[in-house]
């Protein structure tokens, strides 16, 4: 085991980019996932025939050639690809006022904003533009280009220096949010809630919240790159990114729990520094560089000894807000006269009510319409969910009826797109906060960091502990599938040389 160069805590999406591109790069790579299935937030699960997708469902770009998606990038390099279905709308939102299709296509796009408000379609035109701006200037520079020091910013001069003129041009609004640019340019009240509700079903956040470079890069990429459904589900992203990490060398433990973070002090400068992993086995796993691709919260509570950090930083880091955990609906449902039927819905339940409140805003997949494979012939997969506080949940004699009534919400929002659907399950799953805390092992189930645009910035990858770097969402750039995979190239590139770096870019 001294052979081992780096480890990796946790096979979620960020550590699987870590991992592999690390291997990659010709580094002895081990990752320890605790649970028996690989993929964190993003794992999908089994029962009686049906395939359920456990997080994100909704992609963009994990094809198209010139793809500014970060996952996409890392598939690229380790010599990876993935099956897809395209599909367009891309969604539905059901507000109580009425429907709105959600087309990846801009132009039409704006004509259905234009049926609802045809002032508002103007705004969001000029909304649009100022972030489209943006992308553009982004779209110049690949993520694989990036890494979290100093050594990023000849790169950038030497080989990216148009593109980084544009950046510069735009810094206004890479600093900003998504309100201030609302602000500047829509008056329009019903744009403004879909706007909020697009920057929410990112980030967990509304638009003030939201940086702006996150609502560019999506509406950029859905509309040059398109959206598309992976066959397989999100189960076959994780299987590609774990042959590309066993394909360049690398080994992933599965079942395998890291109990500890093991630091040491330097006597002479009193810095600390990792040595290596401690196993719920017992066993010692060493290692000069440890990544942990756990929550801030769970890395520095529960990885961590209290005294292993500063004391300011680490409570300063676990002081950081959460935005709350999910309910989640998984249902197998027949499927009999839904031929028709739609894979991506959002419900709004009461327009009067915020739409972060628990229960109001419902999200609602089911990509058996895409891809049959994923449940028994005649029938349906079905995954819907929406935020649910941790506060207030305990395995007690009360559990059973508190998920039931809790789903009401979600069974409702499922009523606005298959009116009988309690008539055709089934199979039904109930999820709860402590569902969600439990198999991800994440801090009481949290979507991650609620950190508001200007408000603070997501941490980067290093820590304070020489040798210990993190990825995942509670890191630079935040929240979301293409973000954690950029957090893994960002500490991966940080890691090996510019040399290294420059022969995966020719």
């Amino acid at each position: 085991m001294q052979d081992i160069d780096i480890l990796v805590i946790g096979s979620g999406i960020g550590g699987l980019c870590a991992a592999g591109l690390l291997a990659r790069y010709g580094k002895r790579v081990i990752v320890c996932e605790s649970h028996t299935i690989p993929g964190g937030a993003a794992h999908s699960f089994k029962r009686r025939g049906f395939e359920f997708d456990s997080g994100p469902s909704f992609y963009c770009g994990l094809t198209e050639s010139q793809s500014l998606n970060p996952l996409k990038q890392v598939l690229d390099v380790l010599g990876e690809s993935l099956q897809v279905i395209p599909y367009d709308p891309l969604g539905h939102y059901h507000f109580p006022e009425g429907t709105f299709a959600v087309y990846s296509n801009g132009e039409l796009y704006r004509q259905e904003l234009k049926k609802i408000t045809p002032q508002g379609a103007k705004e969001f035109e000029q909304f649009e533009q100022r972030l489209l701006g943006l992308y553009d200037a982004m779209k110049g520079i690949p993520t694989l280009a990036l890494r979290a020091d100093w050594q990023v910013i000849p790169i950038l001069l030497q080989r990216y220096l148009p593109s980084l003129g544009k950046m510069l041009f735009n810094l206004p609004i890479v600093q900003t949010s998504v309100g201030s640019v609302m602000d500047a340019t829509i008056k329009d009240p019903w744009v403004r809630r879909l706007i909020d509700l697009e920057c929410f079903l990112l980030s967990g956040l509304k638009a003030e919240g939201t940086i702006a470079p996150e609502v560019a890069f999506m509406l950029g990429e859905r509309c040059r790159a398109g959206v598309e459904y992976p066959l397989g589900g999100s189960k076959a992203i994780v299987d590609a990114l774990v042959r590309g990490l066993q394909r360049w060398g690398g080994e992933l433990r599965l079942g395998c729990h890291v109990e500890k973070i093991i630091v040491e002090t330097f006597h002479e400068t009193s810095l600390q520094r990792v040595v290596g992993v401690k196993l719920q086995s017992g066993e010692i796993l060493k290692a000069p560089i440890v990544i942990s691709n756990a929550t801030l919260w769970d890395t520095y509570n529960h990885l961590l000894h209290p005294k292993d950090l500063p004391a300011s930083y680490r409570q300063s880091a676990l002081d950081t807000p959460a935005v709350a955990s999910f309910m989640h609906l998984h249902l197998g449902i027949k499927a009999e006269g839904l031929e028709n039927l739609t894979g991506h819905h959002v419900v709004v339940h009461d327009s009067h009510q915020d739409i972060t409140v628990a229960g109001n805003t419902c999200m609602i997949s089911i990509p058996s319409v895409w891809d049959a494979s994923l449940a028994p012939a005649g029938h349906h997969v079905v995954h819907a969910y929406t935020l649910e506080p941790y506060e207030g949940w305990e395995r007690n004699d009360d559990y059973e009826n508190q998920k039931r009534e809790k789903a009401q919400s979600l069974y409702r929002a499922l009523e606005r797109i298959i009116p009988d659907i309690r008539e055709r399950v089934v199979l039904e799953l109930i999820g709860t906060p402590l569902t969600h805390a439990h198999y991800l092992r994440r801090y009481q189930g949290t979507y991650g960091p609620a950190i508001a645009a200007g408000k603070g910035m997501f941490p980067g990858t290093h820590t304070p502990i020489k040798g210990l770097y993190r990825v995942g969402d509670s890191t630079l750039p935040g929240i979301g599938v293409p973000a954690v995979a950029a957090s893994g190239i960002l500490c991966a590139n940080t890691l090996v040389s510019v040399s290294q770096m420059l022969e995966l870019l020719l």
